[in-house]
């Protein structure tokens, strides 16, 4: 086993009595371990953002590069997708994740929730919270806390026994998430305390997160307190401690979420940071003893449709596929410049020679993909929920993907097509015709129309991404949220379609031609595995499947133009590939790349 400290911490139940003995605690305004200082030098990486198969090599960067900790929240949505069933299995699998980290020498913060962010899809909320219209997220509704209880109960089982006083390598566990950014109640987070406490989360030290101004809104006064912020200018990192002293003069002084990068919305620019002035200030925090966590240290990729969206209440700015972040480990698990000066500062102001860097075997290109088979989202429907309204996917006991409203309307209308609350992408179609699009980001829920009677109305409508931050949280439901009307009147007699594409497997493909919304398969064959960066510039917007996992989301305006592809998600000899295009046209072809593209020209 590895030893960590001297302290052999992968401890097997025989010597339980023993490893209880291990303790991290918060005491003289120092983090101690074991009653001596520690000073925390941890890098946040996600498990479900990285495939199981790598998430030791993963550690073992994070080890080279002089990390002693990881960080990682755990999504709820993952691991409760129905109320009451849960899935801790295979990349869900969170104590597998703390376990391999403590084999590699790694302790752990675990962030628990029940709310994360993390540009996350919903923040990690479990999308089946907002089938109830009146269920108020993040606040003392008692059948929000009745679930969150349940859940974090649920979570306990898997986690507690992994934390430091039971010889795992968990030692701090944080409560809530950034809470003072949203509101500052404290009845409620003394709840959320008392439910972990409750889970069995005694064994480390647990403690809460906040920007630097918001720390007496989101703070509790017994449990010590780390504060998140960047260092996009020399001096951010003194600021920001100097306002936390204004709180908590005597410590401990933790930067729980260091912004070491950054995240993209479809539709802008590729993160570019001021790696310089991020390393002055790392830097600094490590002379002065201070704990730091490098948010992220590898962002990785929100797989399928689990990335997040941001919104100040008026305009919403969904987040891209890949969450490489501008991380010192790019998307990949590559290291950038940033990784090796990080690495230098760390070295330097420890005194302490980190293990080699591993090598990472090179990224590999594949010849044209083409996809010769089609099948017509039309001629694939499911069977449809018939209601006089329209209803949110969350109504219809659905939480991602694609949604489709279908109408006929009984007398002639000329006027405005008014999409009420539309969350969050639209494609209307007349008599199966595209009449136009409707887009939240745009700000946008109306176009003109001008129809007969008998006109068959559709709208295909995608879940974009959730809102993950900020105070319009509570109000994330997908799909049309409100009402229709054309001219000013209610549309009534709906025909609902979900469109999880959860099975796209099963269609029916074939040599034919398709355009319009479509699904297109095309296979390729690789002699040997690799990463490489699937290219998706020839398609408008959807999402693209390898060999039944869904990689990602695809759309042309930007910056993201490629898709990682892990090796392991490849297959030595054959490989098959589909695409939905929601714009589709025959002939889109795909390439391997061995060089992500994620500053693509953008546009609206």
């Amino acid at each position: 086993m590895t030893s960590l400290l001297g302290l052999c911490l992968a401890v097997s139940p025989s010597l339980k009595a023993q490893a209880s003995a291990h303790t991290f605690a918060a005491a003289d305004g120092k983090f101690t371990l074991n009653g001596k200082p520690f000073q925390v030098i941890s890098g946040e990486m996600h498990y479900p953002r990285i495939p199981r198969a790598y998430w030791r090599d993963r550690f073992r960067m994070a080890k080279a590069m002089g990390l002693n900790t990881i960080t990682t929240y755990v999504f709820w949505n993952l691991h409760e997708t129905r109320p009451g069933v849960y899935d801790f299995s295979g990349n869900n699998d969170v104590a597998e994740f703390i376990r391999e980290a403590q084999q590699e020498g790694l302790y752990v913060i675990l962030r628990p929730g029940p709310y994360v962010c993390a540009e996350w899809e919903w923040g990690g909320y479990p999308a089946w919270l907002l089938r109830d219209h009146d269920i108020a997220v993040r606040t003392t509704d008692a059948k929000f806390m009745q679930a969150a209880a349940l859940w974090l109960a649920r979570l306990g089982r898997e986690l507690a026994p992994l934390q430091i006083g039971n010889g795992g390598p968990i030692i701090l566990t944080q409560v809530e998430n950034e809470y003072g950014s949203f509101g500052h109640d404290q009845a409620y987070m003394r709840q959320i305390h008392q439910m972990l406490v409750d889970a069995g989360f005694t064994k480390s030290q647990l403690y809460t997160a906040d920007g630097p101004e918001q720390v007496p809104d989101g703070s509790l006064p017994d449990l010590p307190v780390g504060i998140n912020f960047g260092g996009e200018k020399n001096g951010d990192a003194q600021k920001a401690f100097a306002t936390l002293k204004k709180y908590r003069p005597n410590g401990p002084f933790l930067n729980s979420e260091y912004w070491a990068g950054w995240f993209d919305h479809w539709g802008g620019k590729h993160a570019h940071t001021n790696t310089e002035a991020q390393l002055a200030n790392f830097k600094w925090m490590l002379e002065q003893g201070y704990s730091v966590s490098i948010y992220m240290f590898h962002g990785g990729t929100s797989f399928g449709w689990m990335n997040g969206a941001n919104s100040n209440g008026k305009n919403y700015e969904p987040d891209v596929t890949s969450y490489d972040y501008d991380s010192a480990l790019d998307e990949s698990g590559r290291p950038t410049p940033k990784y090796f000066a990080m690495r230098d500062i760390i070295a330097k102001a420890t005194g302490k020679t980190p293990p080699s860097v591993p090598s990472v075997p090179a990224a590999i290109t594949a010849p044209e993909i083409t996809l010769p088979e089609a099948a017509s989202l039309w001629d694939n429907l499911p069977l449809a929920i018939s209601s006089e309204n329209v209803q949110s996917m969350e109504d219809i006991g659905q939480a991602y993907g694609w949604i489709l409203y279908r109408t006929h309307l009984k007398v002639d209308a000329k006027g405005e097509l008014v999409l009420d609350q539309l969350h969050s992408y639209a494609q209307v179609y007349l008599n199966k015709r595209l009449a136009g699009t409707i887009d939240r980001r745009l700000n946008q829920d109306r176009i003109r129309l001008d129809a007969k009677a008998g006109a068959q109305l559709d709208i295909l409508v995608e879940n974009t991404g959730r809102v993950n931050f900020g105070r319009t949280i509570g109000g994330e439901r997908a799909g049309i949220t409100k009402q229709v009307t054309l001219a000013g009147r209610p549309l009534l007699g709906w025909e609902i379609y979900p469109l999880p594409m959860t099975h796209v497997d099963k269609l029916t493909f074939a040599k034919k031609t398709c355009e319009g919304p479509c699904f297109y398969r095309g296979g390729f064959d690789i002699s040997s595995q690799g990463d490489t960066f699937l290219d998706t510039g020839a398609f408008t917007k959807g999402q693209l499947w390898l060999n039944g996992l869904a990689l990602g989301r695809i759309w042309n305006i930007g910056p993201q133009r490629t898709l990682y592809t892990p090796a392991l998600f490849l297959k030595q000899g054959s490989n098959e590939v589909i695409v939905f295009d929601a714009q589709g046209k025959m002939g889109g072809t795909l390439r391997g790349l061995d060089k992500p593209n994620l500053d693509a020209a953008t546009g609206q």
